[in-house]
């Protein structure tokens, strides 16, 4: 197995285990919490520049459960990929 079959299967266990917390009725009641303090559905923006950074984050953690619930493992994969070429170079040291 190489070293970006490795990562595929922990990006794919890691979605699975996001699914298995929040999709839950617990885990949707803590969706539900987490969608207000992270600002899921409103501006982020604040004239406090730390304030807005705190807001970001918030958003930024919101965000990423979102994209382990709703995209493939396919999809995950994709956002994280090396570039082709390094995953050449990789390939090319685990041979």
């Amino acid at each position: 197995m190489t070293l970006l079959d490795q990562i595929r299967g922990y990006i794919s266990k890691r979605r699975r285990a996001y699914i298995d917390t929040f999709g839950s009725v617990p885990g949707a009641e803590v969706l539900v919490d987490l969608s207000r303090f992270c600002r899921a559905n409103e501006t982020c923006f604040n004239t406090d520049p730390r304030a807005h950074a705190v807001a970001e984050g918030r958003r930024e953690v919101w965000l990423r459960i979102q994209r382990h619930l709703q995209l493939s493992d396919e999809q995950l994969w994709a956002m994280h990929a090396p570039a082709p070429s390094t995953r050449m170079a990789i390939d090319d040291d685990l041979s």
